[in-house]
């Protein structure tokens, strides 16, 4: 499957310029959702080929919010890559159980988070 249309989800507008020109410049259409319950439901209306889901987050947070994208039907194929600054291995293992194919911490890499999702595709 190529990896086209990817979502950015983060409650930070800074975080989702960086993620979004990074993206942009290597030819991604982005789209964007500033928290998780506002992923989980454009994540069915914009089908997009990738989530990358912050996990601090007012309301619903990254984990619970790839937990239901990952567990709906109607969500399910589309991969999940955590883009969090939690950095400690407990917060990496327990993002992989909720259903995300891959974690990166925060300060992104452009070069490492380009390679993984170059691995998904």
């Amino acid at each position: 499957m190529a990896i086209r249309k990817v979502m950015v989800v983060d409650d930070s507008a800074t975080e989702r310029h960086v993620l979004g020109d990074i993206l942009g410049k290597k030819g991604f259409l982005v789209v964007y959702a500033e928290g998780g319950a506002q992923a989980v439901e454009s994540s069915k209306t914009e089908l997009p080929d990738l989530i990358l889901m912050d996990v601090v987050m007012p309301g619903l947070n990254g984990f619970q919010a790839t937990k239901a994208i990952t567990r709906d039907p109607a969500t399910q194929h589309i991969p999940v890559i955590i883009c969090t600054s939690k950095g400690q291995e407990t917060d990496k293992i327990w993002g992989l159980r909720q259903g995300a194919k891959d974690y990166v911490t925060k300060p992104i890499n452009a070069e490492e988070l380009l390679g993984k999702i170059a691995a998904l595709g």
